[in-house]
């Protein structure tokens, strides 16, 4: 009982922290892929001249994404932990991949804007190479044209100086993604990326179907951070913020009509199913001990 009391205490100590985190991680999570998004080009070799151009941009950004998802530690902690007092079917032992997800992604946005300049500056200083032909590039873009004329016209103009414009420019974003799959630390980058993302994938479907099953998050939420917690392992990260914008207004009792009961019980108080819900509204009423049998009101 102490330890439950002890726990309750915890959760009301630090829920206004944690809807605060949460909201931040989200904020930061925005800007840095508005930032990233404004580099953009054409191909990959425009992309990599943007970042080459304005590298602090790109620091920028990795660093925001890396605070983010750190702040995200707050949330997945603060759920996994109620639901865990609530729940005998969770395992303590699991709170170390809730730990995990964010950390890892964290580590993964620092070293991929580190590879991007990498990839940046060995491509505009002329380190990297093509495996294309200028004739199979040619061949193509031929074929190109024939597909599509008004659009490769438009895109590279007319003649035959526009076959070689197009073969120009698929050799030099061909030079681009090698440039970048051959950066030093891309690889690393990757794996920790993926297994962040299968982390974070694990932390929110089970936390979620747990919170679901004590009552801590309604029906829809629930599914929907289980939902979107598959999303994540697929590598559709951004479609969780909007879970976790919810989540950060839940834990610091910022939504309309209140946290569900089983945040101040302490206990889990389920849901009732839809079946049960039909059932309840079909039970009728006990009359009042008052009325006298047979009386009309």
């Amino acid at each position: 009982m102490r330890d439950r009391r002890q726990a309750l205490a915890w959760e009301e100590r630090w829920a206004l922290p944690t809807g605060v985190a949460t909201l931040a991680a989200v904020g930061l999570l925005v800007i840095s892929i508005v930032v990233v998004s404004s580099l953009g080009g054409g191909g990959e070799a425009a992309s990599l001249r943007e970042i080459q151009e304005h590298g602090s941009s790109v620091t920028l950004a990795s660093i925001l994404q890396a605070l983010g998802f750190l702040l995200l530690a707050a949330p997945l902690v603060y759920l996994f932990r109620a639901a865990l007092l609530r729940s005998d079917r969770m395992r303590a032992q699991f709170r170390a991949l809730v730990l995990v997800a964010p950390l890892a992604l964290a580590i993964a946005a620092l070293l991929n804007g580190v590879a991007a300049k990498e990839a940046a500056s060995d491509f505009t200083s002329g380190k990297s190479s093509t495996t294309l032909s200028v004739r199979e590039t040619g061949k193509e873009c031929g074929a190109e044209r024939k597909e599509d004329a008004a659009g490769f016209r438009q895109e590279f103009g007319g003649g035959a100086a526009a076959i070689s414009h197009c073969a120009a420019e698929k050799r030099e974003d061909d030079e681009a993604t090698n440039a970048i799959s051959g950066a030093s630390v891309r690889k690393v980058a990757e794996g920790f990326q993926f297994g962040g993302g299968l982390a974070l994938a694990f932390a929110l479907v089970y936390s979620c179907l747990n919170a679901l099953r004590t009552g801590l998050l309604t029906r829809f939420w629930g599914s929907l951070g289980i939902a979107l917690g598959v999303a994540a392992g697929l590598g559709l990260f951004q479609f969780t913020l909007l879970w976790f914008v919810y989540f950060g207004l839940l834990a610091a009792g910022w939504v309309p009509g209140g946290r569900p009961p089983a945040w101040a019980a302490g206990e889990a108080i389920p849901w009732p199913t839809p079946g049960e819900k039909a059932a309840a509204e079909l039970t009728p009423q006990p009359e009042d001990p008052e009325d006298p049998p047979g009386s009309s009101s």
